[in-house]
Protein backbone atom coordinates (compact mmCIF):
# COMPACT_ATOMS: atom_id res chain seq x y z
CA UNK A 1 0.00 0.00 0.00
CA UNK A 2 1.28 3.47 -0.88
CA UNK A 3 0.81 6.53 1.30
CA UNK A 4 1.03 9.85 -0.53
CA UNK A 5 0.55 13.46 0.50
CA UNK A 6 -0.06 16.54 -1.63
CA UNK A 7 0.14 20.10 -0.32
CA UNK A 8 2.33 23.10 0.34
CA UNK A 9 6.06 22.55 0.73
CA UNK A 10 5.90 23.58 4.40
CA UNK A 11 3.22 21.01 5.17
CA UNK A 12 4.92 18.30 3.13
CA UNK A 13 8.11 18.65 5.19
CA UNK A 14 6.31 17.07 8.14
CA UNK A 15 4.89 14.23 6.05
CA UNK A 16 8.32 13.55 4.55
CA UNK A 17 9.76 13.20 8.07
CA UNK A 18 7.24 10.40 8.60
CA UNK A 19 8.49 8.61 5.50
CA UNK A 20 5.41 9.41 3.44
CA UNK A 21 5.75 9.95 -0.31
CA UNK A 22 5.21 13.69 -0.72
CA UNK A 23 4.38 15.95 -3.65
CA UNK A 24 4.92 19.57 -2.63
CA UNK A 25 3.12 22.36 -4.48
CA UNK A 26 1.82 19.91 -7.10
CA UNK A 27 -0.42 21.28 -9.83
CA UNK A 28 -3.87 19.79 -10.44
CA UNK A 29 -2.72 18.01 -13.61
CA UNK A 30 0.14 16.38 -11.70
CA UNK A 31 -2.25 15.14 -9.01
CA UNK A 32 -4.60 13.83 -11.70
CA UNK A 33 -1.71 12.02 -13.44
CA UNK A 34 -0.39 10.38 -10.25
CA UNK A 35 -3.86 9.28 -9.15
CA UNK A 36 -4.49 7.96 -12.66
CA UNK A 37 -1.35 5.82 -12.38
CA UNK A 38 -2.60 4.40 -9.08
CA UNK A 39 -5.93 3.53 -10.69
CA UNK A 40 -4.34 1.94 -13.78
CA UNK A 41 -2.01 -0.17 -11.63
CA UNK A 42 -4.88 -1.01 -9.25
CA UNK A 43 -2.72 0.00 -6.30
CA UNK A 44 -4.08 0.41 -2.81
CA UNK A 45 -3.29 3.87 -1.49
CA UNK A 46 -3.98 6.36 1.26
CA UNK A 47 -3.79 9.88 -0.17
CA UNK A 48 -3.68 13.03 1.93
CA UNK A 49 -4.77 16.18 0.07
CA UNK A 50 -4.46 19.67 1.47
CA UNK A 51 -7.87 21.33 1.83
CA UNK A 52 -7.51 23.76 -1.07
CA UNK A 53 -6.52 20.90 -3.38
CA UNK A 54 -9.52 18.88 -2.23
CA UNK A 55 -11.76 21.81 -3.14
CA UNK A 56 -10.09 22.34 -6.53
CA UNK A 57 -11.91 20.84 -9.45
CA UNK A 58 -9.80 17.75 -10.03
CA UNK A 59 -12.10 15.24 -11.79
CA UNK A 60 -10.33 12.08 -10.65
CA UNK A 61 -10.35 13.21 -7.00
CA UNK A 62 -14.12 13.66 -7.14
CA UNK A 63 -14.55 10.31 -8.90
CA UNK A 64 -12.40 8.40 -6.42
CA UNK A 65 -14.13 9.97 -3.43
CA UNK A 66 -17.55 9.07 -4.82
CA UNK A 67 -16.77 5.48 -5.76
CA UNK A 68 -14.52 4.36 -2.92
CA UNK A 69 -12.38 1.31 -3.46
CA UNK A 70 -8.63 0.88 -3.27
CA UNK A 71 -7.77 4.57 -2.95
CA UNK A 72 -8.78 6.46 0.16
CA UNK A 73 -8.50 10.25 -0.05
CA UNK A 74 -8.32 12.27 3.18
CA UNK A 75 -8.45 16.03 3.50
CA UNK A 76 -5.92 17.88 5.66
CA UNK A 77 -5.80 21.58 6.59
CA UNK A 78 -3.06 23.90 5.43
CA UNK A 79 -0.65 25.06 8.11
CA UNK A 80 -2.02 28.59 7.95
CA UNK A 81 -5.70 27.65 8.29
CA UNK A 82 -5.62 25.06 11.07
CA UNK A 83 -7.75 27.08 13.50
CA UNK A 84 -10.47 27.74 10.90
CA UNK A 85 -10.44 24.23 9.44
CA UNK A 86 -13.76 22.41 9.31
CA UNK A 87 -13.64 19.04 7.55
CA UNK A 88 -16.41 18.24 5.10
CA UNK A 89 -17.40 15.27 7.23
CA UNK A 90 -18.57 17.68 9.97
CA UNK A 91 -21.14 19.10 7.56
CA UNK A 92 -22.33 15.62 6.65
CA UNK A 93 -22.63 14.57 10.29
CA UNK A 94 -24.50 17.78 11.06
CA UNK A 95 -26.99 17.08 8.27
CA UNK A 96 -27.53 13.45 9.26
CA UNK A 97 -27.45 13.63 13.06
CA UNK A 98 -27.93 17.34 13.70
CA UNK A 99 -25.29 19.89 14.63
CA UNK A 100 -25.76 19.20 18.33
CA UNK A 101 -24.32 15.69 17.85
CA UNK A 102 -20.86 17.14 17.26
CA UNK A 103 -21.17 19.63 20.08
CA UNK A 104 -21.88 16.88 22.62
CA UNK A 105 -18.98 14.76 21.37
CA UNK A 106 -16.51 17.62 21.38
CA UNK A 107 -17.64 18.92 24.75
CA UNK A 108 -18.86 22.32 23.50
Amino acid sequence: MRILAFGSSELMDGFALLGIETHADAASDTIERILGELVRKRERALVYLQQDLMQAEIPLVAQLRAQGGNILICEIPSLHDVDDYRPQVETLIGRVLGSSALERQLGH
